[in-house]
């Protein structure tokens, strides 16, 4: 990890970053059957320096699809249950009062938990009460943690994927809508289709070769990682990022009319910030150096899903947030010419 590297250039970074992506995929099928979007999602988080929050019903393969791409990154992974009675020092670590056997006297000895590795599956993240939570989360932004009066920096990469379960909601403390700004991408895991199923059955109730073969390492990651951030965008692509978001805020000039009738919240600046950080990366894992609006449109919803906030109105009409982003989609123009016409969109832009 800590070998001298020669700097990739700018077209080396963006071939490795492409054969790596298909070299990930080819050995996470090894092990996890289908969930391709899923793993794009996952791994165009980590590139950026982002989180997942997955949701999905038990037995869909979450903690095996994480624990799997952490052995394809060659990377320290760490797995928590939360729990009711987990404490933040369970996750961060704590001090242990030791005896210096030098001085003999009594000493304070920094003991770390398991966020101290690179992949942290932060598994059921709502059955464990906000104080771990708030603990989990300061990792996650800070990229550090604070015990006592010491701060603790976390090892690069760091990366953290929280599971949830949608259907038991006793004994939980759901996220609050702050908190789950926090991660990148909320991403729903699905139902295999009934092929993928049937490959699942046989899969797993035979005997298979389950190897999967390191990809990339930690300093690797740590290098595409500061390329993505050099993709340039253009000034249509960002104006229509933004035109994306803004959209979504209530009684705001040019804000349509379902937006007004159907939420209660919009999505902050950190969502603007995300959609272009994953354009960027999801440019270079197609092997193309620019980012294009189809890379917008593409994540839009794992990305605002958890940023907007359906009110009773769209409740009462069945209305989930990803139709919401779906018909901002589609009524929002994405061909530069038509962005600038638009009488309605001018007025965002005026604001």
């Amino acid at each position: 990890m800590n070998e001298e590297r020669t700097p990739l250039s700018h077209e080396e970074a963006i071939q490795k970053l492409s054969e790596a992506y298909k070299k990930i995929r080819e050995q996470m099928q090894r092990v996890i059957v289908g969930q391709d979007a899923v793993i794009e999602q996952l791994l165009i988080s980590l590139f950026a320096r982002g989180h997942c929050l997955l949701e999905g019903v038990p037995g869909l393969a979450k903690t095996l699809m994480i624990s799997t791409l952490a052995r394809c990154l060659s990377m320290t992974f760490a797995r928590i249950q939360f729990t009711p009675d987990l404490m933040p020092a369970d996750i961060t670590g704590t001090d242990v009062l030791q005896l210096n056997r030098d001085t003999g006297e009594r000493e304070f000895r920094f003991i770390p938990g398991p966020l101290f590795h690179n992949v942290v599956l932060a598994d059921e993240i709502n059955r464990t009460p906000p104080k771990t939570q708030a603990a989990l989360l300061e990792a996650m932004q800070e990229r550090q943690v604070t015990v006592g009066r010491v701060r603790h920096p976390l090892q690069d990469p760091f990366f953290v994927l929280a599971t949830q379960n949608p259907i038991e909601q006793e004994g939980t403390y759901p996220l609050p809508e702050a908190q789950q700004d926090r991660f990148m991408f909320k991403v729903f895991v699905e139902y295999p289709s009934f092929e993928e199923e049937r490959q699942i059955a046989r899969q797993t109730t035979g005997v298979t070769d389950e190897t999967v073969e390191p990809v990339l390492d930690a300093g690797e990651v740590l290098e595409l990682q500061k390329i993505v951030r050099q993709v340039p965008v253009t000034d249509h692509v960002l104006d229509y990022t933004l035109l994306l978001v803004r959209q979504t805020r209530m009684g705001q000039p040019g804000t349509p009319e379902f937006i007004n009738r159907w939420l209660s919240w919009g999505a902050g600046p950190r969502a603007v910030q995300n959609l272009l950080l994953g354009g960027k990366v999801r440019a270079l894992l197609y092997g193309r150096e620019h980012v294009s609006v189809e890379d917008i449109q593409a994540l839009a919803k794992p990305v605002l899903r958890h940023r907007i906030v359906t009110n009773f109105a769209a409740e009462s009409e069945g209305i989930r947030p990803d139709e919401v982003i779906e018909k901002l989609l589609q009524e929002t123009p994405s061909k530069e010419g038509e962005l600038t016409r638009d009488p309605r969109l001018q007025e965002v832009f005026a604001s």
